[in-house]
């Protein structure tokens, strides 16, 4: 009879944890099946001995681990930091644990993200910008290779349970809808459960949410107290205590990473005012009042001077009253944004406290994955859609919105100067990846039972890619060098757990050399050292392209000069040209080229591969909800004709035939009050309206829309015609079209879910048709849905 080979079966891990089966392959991930080593096989189970596979278990004492990411702040926001913006989360996090000033962030949303999941490098994941710009070339398509994990993915195959809440920007553009394909979802990436938004942004009343792979509603309204910070706490905090109750030796990873503090900037109804008059100060006072502050608490090093105001943007002293009542509004409300994600994330931190898990889980807290953002243009505004479109609003748009900024209905975004407040003392905004502004975020390591050395400052200087190999070291984590059938690309970042210990609190950092590109912007570090190069595009000019032959490189000697104030290349061109040398080594080494400084023109979504591209003929039917923009036909800036067979009954109906977009921008077909309805909705600036003159008698009827752009250059006028049973009963024109896309959010035949395309019927929910539809038809005719190729060319002709 069969005996299988027995063994104690245990044996060391690389960190000196406990133990793991002999059958466990650390280089081989997952792990072979299990052998049955103290089996005993007779004729039969009354003559045999089990031995039934065990639960995988972590090695003993293996941490929990929550890492929380939020976007978009600057180093001069946090109080934490010394700034104005008060974090006491933060600020107790730090006080029992360690505050990094020199952790860094790659200058941009999904590249920082999918450097810090994979451990590494931006570009060699595929993300070297958004993913709603993804191109062609292997450090940009946006897709992240199966040759570089996850953490989540090894700490899974380790024994322990994963989940995310909140942001994912990391799923390509044009794999968002329920067709997929699902290879590059959370759930496909080593996390056990997702609950949150697969986007750069969402609306914080209305968001487009997710549920592993499923849309969702929110489960409340705006003035039922929903906003989206809050609900991303309830879920992980239930999710948490759902493991623990459940498998309580079990470790978990909650990865919790908020859609604040990006634009828009809407914090919850109930929070509102909390900041009033706390900046009117302006922005250049800020600075230096930061900059004492950070000073005087030790954040930076004495000495560290002000980086001066770049001339491109304006003084504070220098905007009328009315314009600097605007701009305090702005940064108001932004700052009760940004206070309520902290006091979230303290939610969160309570709840494990309470479960008396708080002295075992090493808590990671990244305040922003880039600098404070200058996209809202230098007049700040209602809609940031409508900037990262390329469209800027003028003064007298934004003020229009100053009573309701940061209500539902907006999507705003402070002006410009606050970006540089908020970057305090630091040169520059996020995309500005050659300089501090764009790339230097602060970082507070947490960890009682580790870490003893509490409330100090750790000055060596690390990045995004060292989140990964530092969770890996104190789990016990072996590189692996297979995954899932995949050779794994060695990792790139170095881990910084060393700075743990109080006796390595001033050693030398192990993260040498560390490349910087984004959207033309570059720079490297190397021992000190960093050689930096703004390119001409303007952070907030989110649109067009400038002269690579005017770049100018500058050299700084971060030993001396922590703030990037005293540029000594001309002092120093031996040392710049072995710089700039080196970083066209590491651009080589990991597929930074071929450079691109082009943005909203690679927002068009027929860039990408899409299972729409080439059709004349597009037909959906009921149920067809919450297609995301990204993965959909292309309906902006294309003629098309739609026609929709529909039923009325004998009471009457009302409700959406189809929806494109959201309270940000888009359009919408439906009836109201009886009647046809088509509605534009041009960034909540302007709105324009074809209504039938009759309403719509009981029974079948066959509507039509005809869309008609006087060119096919972005931005363009356009004609619209509505017919019912074929004959024109109504015509209107739009002045200006969106250019490029609506935003974050979807298209629905028979509603409009996530928020409100038309203000009118923001009150009744999805709105959704009370008739029946049989199907709504999209013909492009000889206007098919375009190649990439064509509209890469006609994007790069706006204005």
């Amino acid at each position: 009879m069969q005996k299988r080979g027995k063994t104690n079966g245990k044996k060391t891990n690389g960190a000196g944890n406990s133990s793991f089966p002999l059958n466990l392959d650390r280089n081989h991930l997952p792990e072979p099946p299990w052998e049955f080593p103290n089996a005993h096989i007779e004729m039969y189970a009354t003559e045999s001995t089990p031995d039934f596979p065990p639960n995988k278990q972590a090695p003993k004492g293996s941490p929990n681990i929550l890492l929380v990411l939020l976007d978009d702040v600057g180093f001069g926001w946090p109080s934490v930091n010394g700034g104005l913006v008060r974090m006491p989360t933060a600020e107790r996090l730090a006080k029992r644990g360690l505050f990094y000033n020199q952790f860094h962030t790659t200058a941009l949303c999904s590249p920082t993200r999918a450097a810090m999941l994979t451990g590494r490098n931006h570009h060699s994941v595929a993300t070297g910008v958004i993913a709603e710009m993804a191109t062609g070339y292997p450090g940009y398509c946006g897709i992240i290779p199966k040759s570089c994990a996850t953490f989540a993915e090894l700490l899974k195959q380790s024994g322990y349970t994963c989940s995310w809440f909140g942001k994912n920007h990391n799923v390509p553009d044009n794999q968002t809808s329920a067709a997929g394909p699902f290879d590059n979802w959370p759930t496909n990436q080593g996390f056990d459960y997702f609950y949150g938004f697969i986007s750069g942004e969402t609306d914080q009343f209305y968001p487009s949410l997710i549920r592993n792979t499923d849309p969702v509603q929110p489960p409340k309204r705006p003035e039922e107290g929903y906003q989206l910070t809050r609900d991303l706490a309830d879920e992980c905090v239930g999710w948490i205590r759902k493991q623990k109750a459940i498998a309580p030796e079990r470790p978990f990873m909650a990865y919790f990473s908020t859609g604040a503090a990006h634009a828009p900037h809407q914090p919850p109804l109930d929070w509102r005012g909390r900041n009033k008059g706390r900046f009117d100060m302006g922005w250049d006072k800020y600075r230096e009042i930061v900059h004492k502050n950070q000073i005087k608490a030790g954040i930076i090093p004495k000495g560290s001077k002000l980086t001066p105001r770049p001339k491109q943007i304006p003084s504070w002293a220098s905007q009328p009253k009315e314009h600097q009542k605007l701009f305090a509004v702005q940064a108001e409300n932004y700052a009760d944004f940004l206070e309520h994600a902290d006091y979230e994330v303290g939610r969160v931190v309570d709840a494990i406290e309470a479960m008396g898990e708080g002295d075992n889980t090493l808590i990671v807290y990244i305040i922003g994955d880039n600098g404070s953002s200058a996209e809202g243009s230098l007049v700040g505004t209602p809609n940031e859609i409508m900037s990262l479109n390329g469209r800027q609003p003028s003064m007298e748009e934004a003020i229009g919105f100053m009573d309701k900024w940061g209500m539902p209905g907006t999507s705003p975004h402070y002006a410009v100067g606050w970006a540089l407040a908020g970057d305090t003392p630091f040169q520059w905004t996020k995309q500005v990846a050659s300089h501090f502004g764009g790339t230097r975020n602060s970082m507070i390591v947490s960890w009682p039972d580790r870490i003893k050395d509490k409330g100090k400052v750790r000055s060596q200087f690390h990045h995004c890619i060292d989140v990964m190999p530092t969770i890996m070291e104190v789990v016990g984590i072996k590189e692996p060098k297979e995954v899932n059938g995949y050779i794994q690309r060695p990792i790139e970042g170095t881990s910084f757990a060393y700075t743990f210990d109080a006796k390595n609190a001033d050693a030398p950092t192990t993260h040498t050399v560390q490349y910087f590109e984004m959207l033309g912007n570059r720079a490297i570090y190397s021992n000190g050292w960093i050689a930096c190069c703004r390119h001409g595009r303007l952070p907030w000019e989110t649109s067009g392209s400038a002269s690579w032959d005017n770049d100018k490189w500058e050299l700084y000697n971060l030993e001396e000069d922590f703030t990037q104030a005293t540029d000594l290349a001309k002092k120093e061109p031996a040392k710049l040209r072995e710089l700039q040398d080196l970083f066209m080594a590491e651009a080589a080494k990991y597929n930074v080229l071929p450079l691109d400084d082009s943005f909203a023109e690679r927002l068009d979504v027929t860039l990408r591969p899409s299972f729409f591209a080439g059709r004349d003929v597009i037909t959906f039917y009921p149920g067809m909800t919450r297609l995301p923009e990204g993965s959909g036909p292309k309906l902006v800036g294309v003629p098309f004709r739609m026609k929709a067979p529909i039923e009325i009954p004998k009471t009457g109906a009302e409700g959406v035939i189809f929806a494109l977009g959201g309270d940000a921008a888009g359009w919408c077909l439906f009836l109201w009050e009886g009647k046809l309805r088509f509605h534009y909705n041009f960034f909540g600036i302007r709105r324009y309206d074809v209504v039938s003159p009759e309403k719509l008698s009981p029974g079948k009827h066959v509507v039509e829309i005809e869309f008609t752009p006087d060119s096919k250059k972005p931005g363009a006028p356009a004609n619209i015609v509505m017919s019912i049973e074929g004959k024109k009963v109504a015509k209107g024109r739009i002045d200006e079209q969106v250019p490029q896309r609506c935003g974050t959010e979807c298209m629905d035949v028979g509603m409009d879910s996530v928020s409100p395309v038309c203000t009118d019927y923001e009150d009744k929910g999805v709105f959704p048709f009370t008739g029946r539809i049989d199907s709504v038809t999209f013909t492009f005719g000889s206007s098919k849905q375009p190649t990439g190729m064509e509209r890469l060319k006609l994007a790069t002709r706006m204005d």
